[in-house]
C-alpha cells in the first residue's frame, strides 16, 4: 500500500499545470493573441512556440489543443468536462499526438506522420500534432514536412515547440505562425510559488520563495522543481531560506549581506573565511559572485 501511495504522488509542475490560457502566467502577450484568434475563428494551421525551458510552451500547446477539440469549441475557454478535454489533459487523446523531436527525428518518422494525415480524426474536430524540441529534427525530416506544413489537410493542426528556433530551417519558419515566450519575471514566479505553497498547505518563508524565484532564471518549471525539492527536504513544517539555500547550493541573502559587510569594512580575513565556509558546503561560487555584485550594485543605483 505504501508503494502505491508513493507512486501516486505528482510533482507540483504536473499537479498544478494550467488548464486554461487565463491560468498561464507570464505569457499574457501570447495567450491574448491566441484567445482573440479563437474568438474570431482565425486559427492558423501550424504554430511555432519558442522560448527557454520551462516557460509554458508545451502547456500552451496542450491548452490550444483542448480549445480546438473541446465539444463546445473551437473556443478560448474549454469546458474541461468533455471527453476531449479530459483525455488531452491526461495525455491519452487519440487525435492529439505529442512527439519528442529528439527521439522521433528521422525522415522515416516524418513520413509516418505524413502517411497518417489523410485519415480523419477518430472522434474529435482536429488531428493535432505537438512536436516538442522540434529543432532536433534532421534536415531530411524537415524537408519531408515542408509541403505538409504549408498546406496540411483541413482537419490537421501542427504545434511545434523549441528552445532553439535559430537551428530550424528558414523554409520551415516561414510556414509557421510564431509565438515567442518570454522569461517569466521574478515577481510573477514569486507570486505563483506563494500560491502553490498555500494550495499545498506548506509554510514557506517569503525570503525562501524569493531565493527560489531568483535562482529559477525566468523558468517557472525550474522554480516549481526547486520548491518541490525544498519541501521534500525540509526538516520542519516551515521551509526556511537557509534550508532552501543549502539545497540549491547557493548562499542565503543573510550570508551575502554579511559578506558585503566584511568587504565594506575591509575585513579580508572574515570575508575569506565566509567564502571558504560556503565552498566547503558545496555552494556555487559563480552564483555567489553574481549575488554579491547584485547586493553591492543595488544601493549604488538607488543613490
Amino acid at each position: 500500500m505504501a508503494e502505491i501511495v508513493a507512486s501516486s504522488h505528482l510533482v507540483l509542475a504536473r499537479k498544478w499545470r494550467p488548464d486554461r490560457f487565463g491560468e498561464l502566467v507570464g505569457q499574457e502577450h501570447v495567450t491574448k493573441t491566441l484567445t482573440e484568434a479563437l474568438k474570431r475563428g482565425r486559427i492558423a494551421h501550424a504554430f511555432l512556440f519558442t522560448g527557454i525551458r520551462g516557460v509554458g510552451k508545451t502547456t500552451a500547446a496542450r491548452i490550444l489543443a483542448r480549445c480546438l477539440n473541446c465539444a463546445t469549441g473551437p473556443t478560448p475557454d474549454p469546458c474541461g468536462e468533455c471527453a476531449a478535454c479530459i483525455e488531452i489533459r491526461a495525455g491519452r487523446a487519440l487525435d492529439v499526438s505529442e512527439i519528442d523531436g529528439a527521439t522521433y527525428r528521422k525522415i522515416d518518422d516524418a513520413r509516418a506522420i505524413i502517411e497518417n494525415l489523410s485519415y480523419r480524426p477518430a472522434r474529435d474536430r482536429f488531428k493535432i500534432y505537438i512536436i516538442d524540441e522540434a529543432h532536433q529534427l534532421t534536415d531530411q525530416a524537415f524537408n519531408a514536412l515542408l509541403k505538409t506544413l504549408e498546406e496540411p489537410p483541413p482537419h490537421v493542426k501542427f504545434i511545434l515547440a523549441t528552445t532553439e528556433p535559430q537551428k530550424m530551417p528558414e523554409t520551415i519558419l516561414s510556414r509557421l505562425q510564431r509565438y515567442d515566450f518570454r522569461r517569466i519575471a521574478l515577481q510573477v514566479i514569486f507570486a505563483r510559488l506563494k500560491e502553490l505553497s498555500s494550495r499545498e498547505g506548506i509554510a514557506v518563508e517569503e525570503s525562501a520563495l524569493l531565493l527560489i524565484a531568483r535562482e529559477a532564471g525566468g523558468s517557472m518549471r525550474d522554480a516549481e522543481r526547486m520548491l518541490e525539492t525544498s519541501i521534500a527536504c525540509a526538516s520542519t513544517e516551515n521551509v526556511t531560506e537557509a534550508e532552501v539555500a543549502s539545497n540549491l547550493g547557493v548562499a542565503s541573502r543573510s550570508v551575502v549581506y554579511a559578506l558585503c559587510d566584511a568587504i565594506l569594512n575591509k575585513d579580508a580575513a572574515s570575508a575569506l573565511r565566509k567564502v571558504r565556509e560556503l565552498h566547503s558546503r558545496g555552494a556555487n561560487l559563480e552564483s555567489l559572485g553574481r549575488d554579491l555584485l547584485e547586493a553591492l550594485r543595488n544601493p549604488a543605483v538607488a543613490m
